[in-house]
């Protein structure tokens, strides 16, 4: 497809504008369930379902608001001048209500399932609107707020469920944000350069800067995990350290992501979960294993 023509979508404009296809972000709310061996409790798995909900109204929330503020700079940008707001498909005050709207369900879902979802949800809601308004253009605190966006979707699952979150897990989830958000804006600098004009911040980085910055999140996300690997370690079912064993798969799924950052192709990690075919072999393997190993040892 051209750069210059799009086909015209059959999916309204007001769905594509709360971006349905990145909704797999929202997976992460199931993270904290799952590590703690408890996902496919009925209660559990209702407040982890509700919590993936809510989580994808707001997100949509703020999605529709970024749209909004950046209309100017994102008809500048190659792929962003589709979205329906910039292309004019969806007006500027329906955009508005339709935040409103969606903002209001996805916070009554939160409170209703538990009060600290709904916290989390407001701390969520307000970091990034504040980061859409005026943080976005400060450099490194723009990093920091949207690898926010990835650790709280996965603190989330756990407050909604009750589940208590280890240090490990909060380590593990918190360097991983910076290793994806860091990558993504490494990967930008690639393919659009500093002074494109889509993303202002980027023309305070440099890409060696950038590159550190996600090497050295992956180094803690792998001895992080690593570290919650060995202290769970537990030689069942069959006699066997899953936990052990599922640092390998982790290490290589690692390793693949951080090659299509090293590219120039991980600009929308959503993106490369979906179409990068060996990133979920070794997704696959590595959840396999840890299901075996936090639910084997129940059977």
């Amino acid at each position: 497809m051209s750069d210059q023509v799009r086909s015209p979508s059959r999916v309204p404009a007001a769905i594509r504008a709360v971006r349905p296809h990145q909704w797999l972000k929202n997976v992460l709310v199931l993270s904290a369930p799952l590590a703690a061996g408890r996902l496919f409790e009925p209660a559990i798995l209702s407040a982890s379902a509700l919590a993936f909900v809510a989580f994808c109204l707001i997100s949509g929330t703020v999605y529709l608001i970024n749209d909004i503020r950046d209309v100017d700079e994102d008809r500048l940008h190659p792929k962003k001048r589709f979205r329906p707001i910039p292309a004019g498909e969806l007006s500027i005050r329906a955009g508005w209500v339709l935040a409103a709207v969606i903002g209001v369900i996805g916070l009554g879902i939160g409170f209703l399932t538990s009060i600290p979802l709904g916290a989390t949800l407001i701390i969520y809601l307000l970091l990034q609107v504040s980061y859409s308004f005026f943080l976005k253009h400060q450099p490194v605190i723009d990093l920091a707020v949207v690898a926010s966006g990835f650790l709280l979707r996965a603190i989330a699952g756990g407050v909604a469920a009750h589940i208590p979150l280890s240090q490990w897990f909060l380590l593990v989830a918190s360097f991983g944000s910076l290793f994806m958000v860091a990558g993504k804006r490494y990967s930008e600098m690639l393919s659009l350069g500093a002074d494109a004009g889509t993303r202002r911040s980027l023309a305070s980085y440099t890409d060696t800067y950038l590159r550190f910055t996600w090497m050295l999140a992956a180094a803690m996300v792998l001895i992080s995990y690593s570290l919650w690997a060995f202290e769970n370690l537990k030689l069942r079912p069959f006699g066997i350290g899953w936990t052990a064993i599922s640092i390998a798969p982790f290490t290589l799924g690692l390793l693949q992501y951080a090659r299509e950052i090293d590219i120039g192709e991980a600009g929308e990690p959503e993106d490369v979960v979906i179409r990068d075919r060996v990133l979920q072999v070794f997704g696959l393997l590595w959840l396999i294993i840890i299901c075996i190993a936090v639910y084997g040892g129940k059977l």
